[in-house]
């Protein structure tokens, strides 16, 4: 987002004019009920304070693990640079060949493994079962199967970057969007333990980053704002990803939405992003 301080309060004000509530601080589930809906409405639409502003960053999470899983594959657990025609296909066909609950099991158990709550063995154990599925998917598994070294070695680094936390390619994204070659960008930030001067000084040498810095939302009207858009759009996007989409919020939410955000379903995709 890119709002300076005044107008950022300015643009709580508003809000809270219009809200009324006797909040200390306003958060995004303010704007999401009902009876505030023409709030939300003026701070998203095209004459509201946001507007040609800021971006957001959607990232489906079960999409965002099967894209990891594509990275470790490719034998770099660190970056985002696995086959993505791959990923598209376990997400598709995962929950056909696996069954919806198993495929959802599956993608737990490896986020805790990717988290480091969980050892590897049992999960790899559970890909050499599923390596006989038909398919796409046990191709896909065969190959999961043999990167388990890299994968190893990715876990026992010290300090590694969090491989399953969006964070990470939404600050990346901001940077690329907001800034220009031979002119970094400095980001403001919410308060938030994962940012630690290491994985900061990492971000600084994957992408032009002047600086970051973190802020509480409570006394920093920029980051309040902030709130507000990505947690109304973390709604907007998942009630259409379940089916419950609301098609004028959808509409609203298009313009800000990131085009390389982390979502795989192809109906939900087509309304969500932006034209062009």
């Amino acid at each position: 987002m890119l709002i300076d301080a005044e107008a950022a309060a300015a643009c709580v004000a508003e809000t809270r004019e219009r809200i009324r509530s006797p909040a200390t601080e306003y958060k995004a589930n303010h704007l999401l009920r009902g009876k505030h809906r023409a709030v939300l409405v003026w701070l998203l639409g095209p004459s509201g304070p946001i507007h040609g502003r800021a971006r957001v960053f959607l990232a489906d999470k079960a999409f965002f693990a099967v894209r990891k899983i594509a990275d470790v594959i490719a034998g770099d657990v660190a970056c985002s640079g696995g086959d993505q025609d791959l990923a598209v296909g376990l997400y598709r066909e995962g929950p056909v060949t696996l069954g919806p609950e198993r495929f959802t099991g599956f993608l737990e158990s490896f986020n805790e493994v990717m988290r480091r709550r969980a050892p590897a063995g049992p999960f790899f154990r559970d890909v050499e079962d599923l390596s006989g599925a038909g398919g796409r998917v046990g191709e896909i598994m065969r190959l999961l199967a043999g990167a388990r070294e890299p994968l190893a070695a990715f876990l026992e680094r010290p300090g590694a970057m969090p491989a399953l936390d969006p964070l990470i390619p939404a600050i990346i994204r901001a940077a690329v969007h907001w800034g220009s070659p031979g002119r970094p960008v400095s980001i403001l930030h919410d308060q938030h333990n994962g940012l630690t001067e290491e994985r900061v000084a990492h971000l600084k040498q994957v992408v032009d980053l002047a600086g970051l810095r973190l802020a509480d939302s409570f006394h920093e009207p920029r980051v309040q704002v902030a709130d507000f858009l990505a947690g109304t759009a973390r709604r907007i996007a998942e009630d259409e990803l379940g089916g419950r989409g609301d098609p004028e919020l959808v509409a609203l939410l298009r313009p800000y939405v990131d085009p390389a955000s982390a979502w795989g379903d192809e109906r939900s995709w087509e309304l969500l992003r932006p034209a062009g």
